[in-house]
């Protein structure tokens, strides 16, 4: 792969990433509760260790803010059926109602951004949508130990 692509992707996701952060409100949820709401509506219940390795983190990264979700109800906890030493987290109704009232905040930026956009370039970006997923999803680098 060339270097001036690679670098073209990184600027473009990086800024564009900015952008949609910058269009919140104030009282949003912070990105790593919106993670894990995310997380928890696209692939129901899961442990502690599942959310975290989705992100790249370890569990005990995320204890604080498993812990802010749960005070605030937007999760639930229950004991792991297959593993009684862990728990699954689960997505609550009010949980689903503040993880989409926080995209709609930002798709409603990003519905006006692409407004400006003719009918061809829109359907780049939804052709490049699942791509873009795909490079999301690439496992991360192992990171050298000291």
């Amino acid at each position: 792969m060339d270097d001036e692509t690679v670098k073209a992707v990184r600027r473009s996701v990086l800024r564009l990433a900015r952008r949609l952060r910058g269009s919140r409100s104030a009282g949003a949820l912070s990105p790593a509760k919106v993670g894990v709401l995310g997380y928890l509506s696209q692939h129901g219940a899961s442990s502690p260790g599942e959310i975290a390795a989705a992100d790249a983190q370890r569990p005990q990264a995320l204890t604080k803010v498993f812990t802010e979700l749960e005070a605030d109800g937007l999760i639930s906890r229950s004991p792991n059926e297959l593993d009684g030493r862990s728990v699954l987290l689960h997505l609550t109704a009010h949980g689903t109602a503040a993880l989409e009232a926080d995209m709609r905040e930002r798709d409603e930026w990003l519905a006006a951004a692409l407004g400006t956009f003719t009918e061809t370039e829109r359907g780049l970006l939804r052709l490049a949508a699942p791509l873009l997923a795909r490079l999301s999803d690439h496992p991360a680098a192992p990171k050298d130990e000291a």
